[in-house]
Parts: structure tokens; C-alpha cells; sequence
């Protein structure tokens, strides 16, 4: 690299999770290439302080308000400015030192700071797949109006986008892989009984407590199935769910000729994350490789929508279009947490999306606004279906 060249700067939306904490790896891995410019997280104010003395970022955000007192006293003797709230979120990735933002806030939250980098044409690394499942009409058009570029993170889409580079043939199929989560071979009747503390052990993938439920009920896989229509423009039915244990093939493209193209690896989310950060270049990194001949073998298997009817509810959504994917992203989260506090069963969080999404308000063509509303009212009519939580 030219010792001229302007290092890039990264706003990390969610620096505390587990995709942010990776992405500061690779920063540390490539300190002559980038620098983290802006760290902002939800409630973890210690995490993001130890964050902010070692990699010294312009800016840092605690969205939850009360930790600001917190954070700000505990960087006080360093030259970082600290703000905290939602629009300060908005506000931040729109400085003109920031040249690509990260979003790898969790959930709905994460639409809301993507659209203001967007419209302050700031290429997205996407991480927040919500972003793309409440709204993603909305957004391709905002990227098409701003001439902005999606790169995107999630190792399946990462792998889609890398097997479409240099192809101007049409996507016949893609074949998005899933590893089928802790309970791929459980029996609906073992599902009844399954533990949050379960669903939290993940046989491949290290991730954060609300996409590894959503793994566990292949709600996350549903989530990437609509993901993959916004980003790659391909109609539902020509993407096809593939259960794959291992995690090697992280996904595929099938063309008119039948050839498929597929990117493998190991599980390491830092490496779709590196590729986001640096493309067009792919950066030489000290990451784990693929050992050709420990790899016994790989397989494939169809889904089981009955025992995971979530995966089923995310097609359904998509077919029906509009706030429908909003819906049911509201309703998942409410369920999710539910399910990690004891309040829900683990088959129940199906059911209860269900009715949800037959209950809300459908919109059919609808604007930001009504994204708002959708998802408060899906919230709404999720949580009356929930036991409350138990009074200290």
C-alpha cells in the first residue's frame, strides 16, 4: 500500500456485539488500512469504553442514555467525544470523516441509522440483516437514489455476492446453506422441551444471544431468505434453503447452464467482514484455513418447516409483500426475548409469529412511516400472547 494512502475509517454500529467485536479484530489485523472512527453500542458502556482507549475513535455512542454519566466520565482523559440516544446514532455516520459504516446493530433499531449513512452516501457493510427484512424496498431504492453500495457481511450473503463477482449471466437459483442450528435432529416432541441455555449452544458459529435463538428456530434463516431477494433480486421460489451441518459451503448461485459456483471456508465471520472492509482486494489475514483432508465429509439435507415453521413464516411474508416481512421481524423479536426469559416456549414462538402476522395491520405499499407503525403494532399484539414478566 502506498504510505500515502489515506487509512479508511470505520463506523461500527454495534462495536460491543459479537459481528463488532470481530470487525475491531480485523482493524487490528490491518492497522496501515483502517481505523475505527466511530464505536457505538446499546447498554454495554464498560465494553465500549475498554474499546474506545485502545483503538482511540473520534466518537463514541451509548444509546441508552442512562450509562452516558458512565462512559463520559471513564473517557474523560482522552480526546473522544461521547453522545448517547437513538438520533445520535443517526447523526454520527453522516460525518464527512467516515467512509464506510458497519451496521451490526441487532434488530429494527438498525433501520433507522442505515437510511440516515445512506442518504450521507456512505458505503454500508451490512450486518443488520432487519435492515433489509422490514424495509428492504425502501432501502435498495434509497441505495439507488444515493448511489450507494451494500457489501454484504452475513457469510451467506457474503458468499452469494463472491459467487456472483464477474458473472453477467442471469441467477438461476441460489442455494442459501443453513447449518440447522443445536436441534437439527430433534423430534418436535423433544423441541417442547428445549431450554434457552440450550438453543444458545451453537455447533459451528459464535454469535450473539438473539441470532443464535433465531438460528436454533431457523427464524435466522428465514430472515436471510428475504435478505437475499433485496440484495441479489431473485423471487423467493429460486431461493432454495439447503441444511448444511458443517458450515463449509457458506452458499452457492446456480446459472442457466447449470453450473453452480459456491464459496467455502471455515466458520469465521471475520472473513466476510475483512472482504466487506477492503473490496475490491482481498487482504492477506493470519485467519484459520480450510484443511482440505480433516473434512470427512459434507452434507445436505432438505428443511423440516414443520418442526421449524418459522423458516416457512419468513417465505410466507415474503409472498405476501409489503409490511408483511416487518410484521414478522416485530414479532420474532418480542418472541425471541420472550423465549431467553423463560416466557415463552420454544414451539410457542411459531405460533404466537403466526398470529401476529394474520392479526396486523397489512399495508401493501407502505413508507417509513408506516414501518413505524407496523412494527410497534406487531410488538403490540405479540406481547399480549406472552406472560408477563414475573414482579420482583
Amino acid at each position: 500500500m502506498n504510505q500515502e494512502q489515506r487509512k479508511k475509517q470505520i463506523a461500527i454500529l454495534g462495536s460491543t456485539g459479537s459481528i463488532g467485536t470481530q470487525a475491531l479484530e480485523v482493524i487490528a489485523e490491518h492497522p496501515d488500512r483502517f481505523e475505527a472512527r466511530v464505536l457505538t453500542a446499546n447498554t454495554r458502556w464498560q465494553l465500549l469504553a475498554e474499546q474506545a482507549r485502545r483503538f482511540l475513535p473520534a466518537t463514541v455512542v451509548i444509546a441508552d442514555e442512562q450509562h452516558y454519566d458512565a462512559l463520559a466520565a471513564a473517557l474523560a482523559d482522552l480526546p473522544i467525544q461521547v453522545y448517547t440516544g437513538s438520533d445520535a446514532l443517526c447523526q454520527v455516520v453522516q460525518s464527512s470523516e467516515v467512509d464506510m459504516v458497519l451496521t451490526a446493530m441487532v434488530g429494527f433499531a438498525g433501520l433507522a441509522p442505515t437510511i440516515a449513512a445512506i442518504r450521507a452516501r456512505k458505503p454500508i457493510a451490512l450486518a443488520n440483516k432487519e435492515t433489509m427484512v422490514v424495509a428492504g424496498e425502501l432501502i435498495n431504492r434509497l441505495c439507488r437514489e444515493y448511489e450507494v453500495p451494500i457489501l454484504p457481511v452475513d457469510s451467506e450473503h457474503s458468499a452469494i455476492f463472491q459467487s456472483l463477482i464477474g458473472e453477467v449471466s442471469p441467477i438461476e437459483k441460489i442455494i442459501l446453506t443453513a447449518s440447522g442450528g443445536p436441534f437439527r435432529t430433534f423430534s418436535r416432541q423433544q423441541l417442547e422441551d428445549v431450554t434457552p441455555a440450550m438453543a444458545l449452544k451453537h455447533p459451528n458459529w459464535d454469535m450473539g444471544a438473539k441470532i443464535t435463538i433465531d438460528s436454533a428456530s431457523m427464524m435466522n434463516k428465514g430472515f436471510e431468505v428475504i435478505e437475499a431477494k433485496w440484495l441479489f433480486g431473485v423471487e423467493p421460489d429460486r431461493i432454495q434453503v439447503v441444511v448444511h451441518p458443517q458450515s463449509v459451503v457458506h452458499s452457492a448461485v446456480q446459472f442457466a447452464d447449470g453450473a453452480v459456483k459456491a464459496q467455502l471456508g471455515v466458520p469465521d465471520m471475520r472473513v466476510p467482514i475483512q472482504l466487506a472492509f477492503s473490496f475490491p482486494e482481498r487482504l492477506q489475514s493470519s485467519f484459520d484455513r480450510l484443511d482440505w483432508f480433516t473434512m470427512h465429509s459434507l452434507t445436505f439435507e432438505r428443511p423440516d418447516t414443520d418442526r421449524f415453521h418459522c423458516l416457512a413464516l419468513a417465505y410466507e411474508a415474503l409472498q405476501r409483500g409489503g409490511n408483511a416481512p416487518c410484521i414478522v421481524n416485530a414479532a420474532n423479536e418480542i418472541v425471541n426475548r420472550a423465549f431467553l426469559e423463560g416466557r415463552c416456549r420454544f414451539l410457542q414462538m411459531a405460533d404466537i409469529i403466526e398470529r401476529t402476522l394474520d392479526r396486523a395491520t397489512f399495508i401493501q405499499t407502505p413508507t417509513y412511516e408506516d414501518y413505524l407503525q407496523s412494527d410497534a403494532e406487531a410488538r403490540r399484539i405479540a406481547a399480549e400472547q406472552i406472560l408477563p414478566l414475573p414482579s420482583l
